[in-house]
């Protein structure tokens, strides 16, 4: 059975539609699909890599490649055949603000989502706040690699805000100050290394790595009490076969260390 294809984010419909030859009556049209459009937009106008474009678009970098070459040649048909040129149709979806983490401007449908000209919502004072290493609902496997944090807050043991957070490229040194900058109390994670977990421990953020899987679940069982982590993981990348998050002992559960979950937030 063929893979469905996946609908192709972009983030408006064009303003401008159809073009044609001045002056001269066109018998032919070609037919540019709008999420072909995206992607000229997004390489040739604001020079974006296949690789960003993919972000944006959410798809596979080989798939933006493949769209970038059918509207090239499009357009070139376009243009050296005197066709007339409509953008229309196409397997696309407009985006709902979340790709506002890969945008170079502000959004105005990006509630709930903290990009890189926003703030996070003011934290109350009796909230906690619980960050996640995220990708694709998952908890992500590498502290110093992750793009995005899912930011939670919660109250009376209750889930009462859900933000994202893009790390704009920060890397393992200034992790823990974006955190603290957010005032994130506690942290969900994967692999991660001594000097990330030194710096976190410096910034007065609770550390639960060694965490995989769905990061709304891995929150609800932290607040449960039972959230399954490795205190003793590590990231290093020095030792044959190691996988990020990967344990090393016995599964640890959250409330067995000597503080618990109980007042960590």
């Amino acid at each position: 059975m063929a893979r469905p294809r996946r609908c192709r984010r972009v983030c408006a419909e064009p303003e401008y539609s159809s073009f044609m030859p001045d002056g001269i009556f066109c018998k032919e049209s070609v037919i540019l699909a709008v999420d072909e459009y995206e992607v000229i937009r997004l390489i040739d106008l604001e020079k974006l890599t296949h690789e960003q474009c993919a972000k944006r678009m959410d798809i596979s970098r080989t798939t933006v490649t493949e769209i970038y070459e059918s509207a090239r040649e499009k357009i070139a048909d376009s243009i050296v055949n005197g066709k007339r040129l409509v953008i229309e149709g196409g397997d696309y979806r407009l985006c709902d603000g979340s790709a506002v983490h890969f945008c170079r401007k502000r959004c105005g449908r990006a509630s709930g989502f903290i990009g890189t000209q926003a703030a996070a919502a003011p934290k109350g004072e009796h909230e906690m706040r619980i960050a996640v290493t995220f990708e694709n609902g998952n908890v992500f496997q590498h502290f110093g690699h992750t793009e995005q944090f899912k930011i939670y807050d919660v109250e009376n043991g209750t889930i009462t805000r859900e933000q994202t957070a893009d790390t704009n490229g920060s890397g393992h040194g200034a992790l823990a100050g974006f955190l603290k900058e957010l005032k994130v109390d506690t942290l969900i994670c994967g692999g991660i290394g001594i000097g990330a977990k030194n710096a976190l421990a410096d910034a007065g953020i609770q550390l639960y790595g060694g965490v995989s899987g769905n990061a709304d679940e891995a929150v609800k069982a932290l607040l449960a009490g039972n959230l399954a982590y490795n205190p003793d993981t590590r990231c290093s990348h020095h030792g044959e076969g190691h996988q990020c998050g990967e344990h090393h002992g016995e599964g640890h559960h959250c409330g067995e260390d000597r503080q618990g979950c109980a007042g960590n937030h």
